[in-house]
């Protein structure tokens, strides 16, 4: 069972960065906000709610990638461990939903 959560974790985060790579082509930093404006890559989307907008600036590129570095490390950590630990469940927990995940993670 831990080889398939393993599998399906690691093709998870590969998704999450590959996305975040081509969500910022031309490297252009940190997203921020400024009251209902999200800002990125020198274009601004307006008119969102100040908590939408702050949410969406904290999932800029650089960030997801960073926590997907993270993710990575920990899934490492535990790839040999004979049943999946409570470490590797809490990393798939966002998961669940998904049509692959495996059954009895």
């Amino acid at each position: 069972m831990t080889e398939k959560l393993v599998k399906f974790l690691k093709a998870r985060l590969d998704e999450e960065a590959d996305l975040a790579r081509r969500c910022d082509g031309d490297c252009c930093g940190e997203w921020s906000t400024h009251g209902h404006t999200v800002d990125f890559c020198q274009v601004d989307l307006s008119g969102f709610h100040p908590t939408i907008a702050l949410h969406m600036a904290l999932h800029d590129p650089a960030r997801v990638l960073r926590e997907v570095e993270a993710k990575r490390r920990i899934l490492a950590r535990h790839v040999r461990d004979p049943w999946p630990c409570h470490d590797l469940r809490d990393l798939a927990s966002p998961y669940t939903v998904h049509p692959g995940f495996p059954s009895r993670a």
